[in-house]
């Protein structure tokens, strides 16, 4: 082990640099940074393994950081290790810069995860430890890693808090090892003004082993982390307590420690000045590695080398006696989109998209060895029990298995499945009520941001859920998700693939289309009620441009009738009674607003001229078909909550049916 007091300089190190990017930002977090600094040293310094020369080696532990306003403290101990410039950390916050004010992932640099929603972070360990145990039923022990995170009080406040210890200690997950800064101190309180509860005994509650530690002292952390490593059967929790600010001075040179002025401001002036001699630093010259904190780096560079040199020579090895498994294994890990015989998939004219869905999920079981997907305690309703009926459940100490019953968590699920892809080498789904991604909206939007392909299964998708009444009848809820068709990423991107097919077969073309894109997450919205299938010859082949002509549209139509999901049929059926009338028509499925307005204008133009006049129906908001059916046009929607009665009913009462069809085009075209 290393000395003490060179641990000490590292710390103080790495206090330094925090507190001055923070200063010369003029915006952050500096105490919070300062006091995690001892134990992010003695990880990074002697624990955590990692390839200093490729970063997203598939062995690698995983550091996963929850309170993202602690990036001074991830940025600081990754310059140690040569991923950052001390230039990149004085352009802290600013444009342009890779040292922003909240991490953003970025594996080349050591940063696993986007953080700053708090709670979040570390429930993606979670789910990387799930996916590490997943793979280690599969690949044993060249899946060995331990997965590291970091959570602060406001972490541990979080309501998500509960979902993710809950299912770390249900799952035993003894490869999680997660420290809790705990400085009793948050950006407005102390924490006494808001907290009571016995952090420790919650946790053991929930199935973990809890070290409570001084979070400043390095012979603790190690002895905490080399227990915690040996611990079986338990995720663990380390409580650290830790100082806020620690080290940290005053304009008068009194102490400015465990003050909450410390969490989100600079320390300004004299009190900035007086903390850096105080650290033993240069305030003229702050930014600065001191060569024996370089020189010990440097030495745990070396011995990482040696020891990730050892395991691939081991990989090696394995990878000549098990040659298919190492295929499997490379291919997992590609990123690429599995190979998939869809002439497999065989559905029930007819059926209701969730159940289409079902028959997929059956054939993915099969073909995708590296699928995993999760519920939330509604498996055989939302028919996610497809695919679990070809596989099972995990279970403590059991991941041969790829299903995740989540219970009744949403968040957490969410964030559980976006914590598996970010570590990689799995494909996540997860399933729930349509009503409920109100739940998992935050993750929705952090799998965008982040770029991660998670598929999120949505069903019951309209007020058709009939009787369960406007609780569990989504109406905005479809608004809300397709705005993020229309939000760019920072690839300039439409930061989500959002689906709602038409019938059995789009649901199938749907699902292909998920399990092809590999850059974003998908919504897939589905249909509780059965759905009559579209005219015969439709060529569903082109959903894949997000929206298309159905079969049976008449040349040169009088009015173009577009919808998605379960009013397609609905305007089929009135598009029989106004053709009674001579009027000509066309039809037009469009599952994907955002993906149709990637196509080319030409083809936009083809479907649904400038023009044309157009009539829209959904189920939602009228907002959901504005954009496509234009100023020449109307859309009938519902613009309240639902009610509860029977569907069909509600379809009736609700004007949902060929007969309003009928007059609301004959209105439109009066």
């Amino acid at each position: 082990m290393n000395d003490i007091k060179l641990m000490n300089r590292a710390a103080d190190n790495i206090r330094i640099l925090a507190a001055s990017m923070v200063e010369k930002a003029n915006s952050g977090h500096p105490g919070g940074a300062m006091g995690g600094a001892d134990f992010v040293n003695v990880l990074f310094s002697e624990f955590l393994v990692y390839d200093p020369e490729n970063p997203a080696w598939e062995g690698r532990d995983r550091f996963f950081l929850d309170p993202g306003h602690m990036s001074p403290m991830l940025y600081s101990v990754l310059a140690l290790t040569g991923k950052y410039t001390l230039d990149e950390l004085k352009e802290f916050r600013q444009w342009g810069s890779p040292t922003p004010g909240h991490p953003e992932r970025d594996i080349a640099r050591g940063v696993e995860n986007t953080s700053g929603p708090l709670g979040q972070g570390h429930t993606y360990a979670v789910g990387a430890a799930i996916a590490a145990k997943f793979l280690h039923a599969r690949f044993g022990e060249l899946m060995n890693q331990t997965i590291y995170s970091y959570i602060s009080d406001g972490g541990i406040q979080e309501e998500i808090s509960q979902g993710s210890g809950r299912i770390a200690g249900h799952l035993a997950l003894d490869n999680l090892i997660m420290f809790y800064d705990s400085n009793d101190i948050q950006l407005s309180t102390p924490t006494e003004e808001v907290m009571t509860e016995d952090v420790a005994k919650k946790y053991e509650a929930w199935g973990w082993k809890v070290f409570t530690i001084n979070g400043n002292d390095t012979d603790a952390i190690r002895e905490a982390l080399v227990k915690a490593k040996a611990v079986q059967e338990q995720p663990v929790l380390i409580i650290g307590k830790t100082v806020m600010g620690k080290g940290a001075r005053k304009a008068d040179g009194s102490s400015y420690e465990a003050n909450t002025a410390t969490h989100g401001a600079p320390l300004g002036g004299d009190a900035y000045i007086n903390t850096i001699k105080n650290l033993n630093g240069d305030p003229n010259n702050p930014f600065v590695i001191f060569p024996e904190v370089a020189e010990l780096y440097a030495r745990r560079a070396e011995e990482l080398k040696k020891i990730v040199a050892d395991r691939k020579e081991t990989q090696e090895s394995w990878s000549k006696a098990h040659p298919e498994l190492a295929a499997q294994m490379e291919q997992f890990f590609s990123g690429k989109a599995p190979e998939i015989d869809w002439s497999a998939v065989v559905q029930k004219p007819g059926a209701a998209t969730r159940n289409a869905s079902a028959t997929i999920l059956g054939v993915l079981a099969t073909q995708v060895g590296n699928m995993i997907v999760a519920s939330a305690d509604l498996s055989n309703s939302d028919k996610t029990d497809g695919f679990l009926k070809k596989t099972h459940a995990f279970k403590p100490g059991d991941f041969t298995g790829a299903f995740l019953q989540a219970g009744v968590s949403e968040l957490t699920m969410a964030c559980i499945c976006i914590g598996m892809a970010l570590h990689g080498g799995v494909i996540p789904a997860c399933g729930t009520f349509f009503v409920f991604s109100d739940y998992m909206k935050p993750a929705v939007r952090m799998a965008a941001l982040m770029e991660v392909p998670v598929k999120f299964i949505w069903t019951h998708d309209a007020f058709r859920v009939g009787e369960d009444g406007p609780t569990h009848e989504p109406v905005e809820q479809e608004a809300q998700i397709r705005l993020m068709e229309k939000l760019k990423n920072h690839k300039g991107h439409n930061s989500m693939l959002v689906l709602r097919p038409a019938d059995a077969e789009e649901t199938t073309q749907a699902w292909k289309m998920a399990m092809e894109n590999t850059s974003t997450p998908t919504g897939l919205i589905f249909s509780r009620q059965d759905i009559k299938e579209l005219p015969d010859g439709n060529d569903y082949s082109l959903a894949a441009k997000g929206a298309y002509i159905v079969a049976g549209s008449d040349e040169n139509p009088d009015v173009i009738l577009v919808a998605s999901g379960s009013e397609v049929a609905t305007l089929v059926a009135g598009a029989e009674l106004l053709r009674k009338d001579g009027i000509k028509l066309r039809i037009v499925s469009a599952p994907s607003e955002g993906l149709f307005r990637s196509q080319s204008k030409e083809y936009q133009a083809s479907v649904i001229p400038a023009d044309a006049k157009v009539f829209g129906l959904t189920a939602g908001l009228p907002v959901n078909l504005q954009g496509l059916v234009g100023c020449h046009g109307k859309v009938f929607g519902l613009e309240s909550f639902g009610f509860s009665a029977p569907y069909k009913v509600l379809d009736e009462k609700l004007g949902f049916t060929a007969e309003n069809v009928y007059h609301q085009v004959k209105e439109m075209l009066s």
